[in-house]
Order: C-alpha cells, then structure tokens, then sequence
C-alpha cells in the first residue's frame, strides 16, 4: 500500500512539474524596446506662426500585441477622453524633456505616426526616445535615441 502510494505522489508530482513547465514554455515573451527612426520633416502655419513637424516611426511596431493599444475606459482619463488607449507614448528629447505625448493610439501601426513640433527658428534637439507606457502592466519600454535629421 505504501508503494502504491509512493508511486501515486511521485506521478502527481511528475504531472505537475511537467505541466509547470509547458506554462512557462506558452507565456508569450514580452514585448521589446521600440526601435525609433525618423522618417521626415513638414512646415506647417497656424495662427499666422510657422512650424516644423518632425516624423517619427517605429520599424518593429508589428511586434507589439493589438491589446497593449486597445480603448481602456477602466483606467484613468486622457483629459476628457475617457476611452484612452491602455497604453500611452510619451517623446522626449535627449535629455529628458517631454516634447509630445500620444494616449489615443488605437493599434500598433499607429506607432508609425509619432511627431513633434517647433516654431521654424527653433532648432529641433539632436536625439529623441520614446517611451510606451503599458498602463495595465505598469511596464514602460523605452526606445533607442533617434537622430532628428535626415
């Protein structure tokens, strides 16, 4: 009776190590640091002051999960948008300061849409980052330094 037993505790010991194991082996990996580039400059007018917009895209957005951009009404606000997206970006310049911020973002190729702006005799920094805020998660990726000439 005692082998039996024995034997029984070391299968359903077995069974849960190897099933342990196949859960850690399906997790998805997570998501991995955007990887920033620029893809060009627009002179723009309003309100009779001239501007230039500079592009960004992001070249591995496709590896991000549609969920970390969907409407996230459970979480706080964007100002009056209470449908913000889950995960929100933030553009800085090199050193830290906060040039632009995107918390509407419905999908990962929306990443290929990240701007700044300045008045046309503002010189832009030399390099700028992102950082994607999962909201849900509390995780933050940050990218790399991106030049901010072609």
């Amino acid at each position: 009776m005692m082998k039996k037993l024995g034997r029984t505790l070391l299968t359903a010991a077995v069974l849960f190590v190897s099933c342990s194991a196949g859960a850690q082996v399906a997790s998805k990996p997570p998501p991995p640091n955007p990887v920033l580039y620029m893809t060009g400059t627009e002179s723009y007018t309003t309100n009779g002051k001239k501007f230039v917009r500079y592009r960004f895209d992001v070249s591995n957005k496709d590896e991000y999960p549609a969920d970390m951009f969907a409407a996230a009404p459970q979480l706080p606000p964007c100002g009056a948008n209470t449908k913000a997206s889950r995960t929100w970006v933030d553009l800085y310049d090199q050193r830290g300061k906060r040039l632009n911020g995107f918390c509407a973002f419905n999908k990962p190729a929306d990443l290929s849409t990240i701007w700044f702006a300045l008045e046309e005799e503002v010189s832009p920094p030399s390099y700028v980052y992102i950082e994607l805020t999962d909201r849900q998660t509390n995780e933050k990726y940050k990218s790399n330094l991106a030049e901010t000439t072609l």
